[in-house]
């Protein structure tokens, strides 16, 4: 149940993303938005943590900068896994990205 809940919560954090950050838009209804929490959770589960350690050296050279450009180019290739799901430009992706961390993050907070 903790699960599911975990999930809903990244669909509430999406769908108020979408709805906040400017450049990110949904065609395709709640089904692309349950989706996209999907391939995020995935994302932020499998491929992020892999390639954290990978880009290690740049993150430390860059004083941990460099994580909030891994977080954004990973939030844009959402774009190539979801169709109808569309992010217009690399500021959008990071402030979409930002958001969306801290959407999720205050939400499982609360659960």
């Amino acid at each position: 149940m903790h699960t599911v809940l975990r999930y809903l919560g990244t669909v509430a954090a999406v769908m108020l993303t979408v709805n906040i950050v400017p450049g990110i838009s949904v065609s395709g209804g709640w089904t692309t938005v349950f989706l996209v929490a999907v391939v995020w959770s995935v994302i932020v589960m499998v491929i992020r943590p892999v390639l954290s350690i990978l880009t290690l050296p740049i993150t430390i050279i860059t004083l941990g900068l460099f994580s909030f450009v891994l977080n954004a180019l990973l939030f844009w290739a959402m774009t190539l896994v979801v169709s109808g799901f569309v992010v217009t430009g690399f500021l959008s992706a990071l402030l979409g990205a930002l958001v969306l961390s801290i959407l999720t993050w205050l939400i499982e907070k609360i659960f």
